[in-house]
């Protein structure tokens, strides 16, 4: 073997070394990553947006890998944990799930009945009433007699949204003027605020809801809950 022949395979021998030298510092880099993140668990991220107080189901999230150490305590890893449970805040696209996020659907108390009643979607729902919600529930009805005002009533306060159904279209053969489409609205009330509802619903010209805002429990005064255009003069 000559000269140019040994130095050729001593080339040869270094760039070997060089690539197990370079091959063992990634796994050595690999190996200080891995240390540092940890292993990977499985969370869940919404899809898109969820509305407050929206029905929660599987579908609306989707799987993701994501380190447990980079994971808060609360993160769900199990959405049958979304049973029965209803969103608690607005939940923006690829937000995490975590346990904070959600509370049970609402249920009856004792002592409340469930009743439910046709909301025109257009004036009485708009889409941001949704189960779990507070609403005031107001009833148009018009004088006893021609000489008499019409007067708006609000019949019950802070009624409580068990669940909102879907557009329902309504039986056009009834004699009964209204709107063509309506949403089934369930409340959870006491005896004597689930009758005047009934009757609402029953003789009323109209009945519609105002959305309260969130952590608001006092009713309206005594003298705001009945108006009549005669009497705001």
């Amino acid at each position: 073997m000559n000269s140019r022949q040994r130095r050729g395979v001593i080339l040869l021998l270094l760039s070997v070394l060089c690539a197990l030298g370079a091959f063992a510092g990634v796994l050595v880099v690999i190996g200080d990553v891995n240390s540092k993140v940890g292993a990977e668990v499985v969370a869940y991220r919404a899809k898109g947006d969820i509305a407050p107080y929206s029905p929660l189901s599987a579908g609306q999230f989707e799987e993701v890998r994501i380190p447990r150490r980079w994971l808060s305590e609360t993160a769900v890893s199990d959405l049958g944990a979304l049973k029965d449970k209803i969103a608690l805040t607005t939940l923006k696209k690829g937000s995490l799930l975590q346990a904070d996020m959600f509370v049970d659907r609402p249920q009856l108390q004792p002592g409340e009945q469930e009743i439910a009643i046709m909301i025109d979607a257009a004036t009485g729902v708009a889409g941001k009433i949704t189960s779990g919600a507070k609403v005031n529930i107001i009833a148009t009805f018009k004088g006893a007699k021609d000489t008499d005002p019409s007067r708006s009533v609000i019949i019950v306060a802070n009624a409580r949204v068990l669940g909102v159904g879907k557009l329902t279209a309504l039986d056009k053969e009834s004699d009964r003027k209204g709107p063509a489409e309506a949403v089934p609205i369930t409340f959870a009330l006491s005896t004597k605020d689930t009758q005047r509802v009934a009757y609402a619903e029953s003789f009323a010209e109209h009945v519609r809801l105002a959305l309260v805002a969130p952590g608001t429990d006092s009713a309206p005064a005594p003298g705001d809950r009945t108006y009549t255009l005669d009497g705001d003069r």
